[in-house]
């Protein structure tokens, strides 16, 4: 059951390995995939690994929004449906490191 719990988490690492798969960053997809692998290990510093990380993901995402949406508004080419939609991942992202909240997480992983 912890799986369905986890997989807003599993959802964006596995996003931002096909992200940087597309950037041609083949070492930092195989480490979004490979450190989903940490997810069955119960450590305390696991959920705070993972939030970091995915604060970071989100930080890539808006640096990614910035990225395009500038190179968008400097050709002229519309770029409003590209920040809603790289900015609603960014936020999903964001979001996904509160499932450590939640209480069978936070005993799964021997929080306080």
């Amino acid at each position: 059951m912890n799986f369905l719990r986890l997989l807003p988490v599993i959802l964006s690492f596995l996003l931002l390995g096909a992200h940087f798969y597309r950037a041609g960053l083949v070492a930092l997809t195989i480490i979004s995939v490979a450190i989903l692998f940490l997810l069955a290990v119960r450590k305390n510093w696991i959920p705070r690994l993972f939030q970091v990380l995915l604060l970071v993901g989100a930080f890539e995402w808006l640096r990614t929004l910035y990225f395009f949406a500038a190179m968008r508004i400097a050709w002229e080419e519309p770029w409003a449906r590209l920040a809603a939609i790289l900015g609603t991942v960014a936020l999903l992202t964001a979001l996904s490191a509160l499932v450590f909240k939640l209480p069978k997480l936070k005993e799964f992983y021997g929080l306080k």
